[in-house]
């Protein structure tokens, strides 16, 4: 993640989602953007929050089997910018998702909770916790 290419290939991702998702027709603005924000959050969450252990072998005996992608990232250093990086690219979605549906409540509530879900599991006092024992082992 340190690399600005993957960045780059972050950002075409999401946009090719967005595009694709625009591509069916009997979809409108509002709900082709509360889309784009639902399921980048949910895979975002998936990927980063629910998975755990490496997905290839590493020398490093195992001390990684227990946590997250996310807790992975940069051996663990909190604030780098690839972090910051993972954690304002959700809110800048978000905003221009709020301002695309034209804060309409309904959608509004919608992305503000995809956003907390994906949001808070970043901060660093979430760092190694599992709520209620959820993804405890």
């Amino acid at each position: 993640m340190n690399s600005r290419g993957i960045w780059l290939a972050y950002v075409i991702s999401v946009g090719v989602l967005h595009i694709i998702l625009l591509s069916i027709p009997f979809f409108s603005i509002p709900v082709v953007w509360t889309l784009t924000n639902v399921i980048h959050n949910l895979v975002m969450y998936w990927f980063l929050h629910t998975v755990k252990g490496t997905p290839f072998e590493t020398p490093d005996q195992g001390k990684d089997r227990l946590l997250t992608h996310w807790e992975q990232i940069d051996y663990g250093t909190q604030c780098t910018s690839s972090r910051k990086f993972l954690s304002i690219s959700p809110v800048v979605l978000y905003l221009l998702t709020s301002f695309y549906t034209k804060y309409d409540p309904a959608h509004f509530i919608i992305n503000t909770t995809s956003l907390l879900s994906v949001l808070l599991p970043k901060l660093p006092q979430f760092h190694g916790v599992r709520v209620f024992g959820i993804n405890k082992y």
